[in-house]
């Protein structure tokens, strides 16, 4: 990267989003797969219907509105659906943009899971770890919806992936403008920040939970795709 070149550009962003079977990434399969890519103004959007190979359990259909007979008589082959994901992923990177992925440890890491071979290779931007870095003391939730209400973003319909994906895109470039991110020099140290902000703040959440008597073990520390 060349020098005073910045650690991401704003107006090239990459923003995806998955609805799956279910909230584990350990287990879940994927349901939908939504990429849009933007470019300045301009945005191509990118989704697919698969058909996981499981059941999808109904309370996954009720926040996502997937049923396994639509999913088994629309969807693609989950395979393919996951290996044309990662492919965009890549080219995406290769052509300077940033992946925006809201708690990346989620869908990163399914992707992980299903192809050992997908990597990080690119600028990835977290707005749910950015923000919980840059605005810590701030009370109440910071799922999608609380976010986009407090930052004043559109979502046009929640657990719908590409709505999700558009909604986490314009909570991305709020927050890339924000002085932490701009004082990265490059993808490498523009992650590795997020990573750091990530590990301290679900360290500091296992010990609430130890010191609450509560289980800890399965506290995810790794960032941007989980252990």
């Amino acid at each position: 990267m060349a020098a005073g070149t910045p650690a991401l550009d704003r107006s090239r962003l990459l923003s995806f989003d998955l609805e799956t079977t279910g909230p584990d990434p350990s287990t879940a399969h994927v349901v939908t797969s939504a990429l849009m890519r933007i470019t300045g103004t301009d945005v191509q959007e990118k989704t697919w219907l698969a058909d996981p190979g499981v059941e999808i359990p109904p309370e996954a259909a009720a926040i996502h509105g997937i049923s396994t007979e639509k999913a088994r008589a629309e969807g693609r082959p989950h395979a393919e659906v996951v290996a044309e994901t990662i492919d965009l992923i890549r080219q995406g990177w290769s052509e300077g943009y940033a992946l925006v992925v809201f708690n990346a440890p989620f869908d990163l890491t399914i992707l992980h899971r299903l192809d050992p071979s997908f990597e990080v290779a690119g600028p990835v931007l977290d707005p749910y770890v950015v923000d919980r870095a840059v605005d810590p003391y701030r009370k109440g939730k910071r799922t999608l919806t609380a976010l986009s209400e407090h930052y004043g973003v559109r979502l046009d319909g929640a657990h719908d992936a590409a709505s999700d994906a558009l909604a986490a895109a314009r909570l991305a470039w709020k927050l890339s403008g924000s002085p932490e991110i701009e004082s990265a020099a490059d993808w490498y140290e523009l992650n590795a920040l997020q990573a750091r902000w990530h590990k301290e703040r679900q360290e500091s959440f296992r010990e609430y939970l130890q010191r609450s008597g509560r289980p800890a073990d399965d506290v995810n520390t790794a960032w941007p795709i989980g252990r």
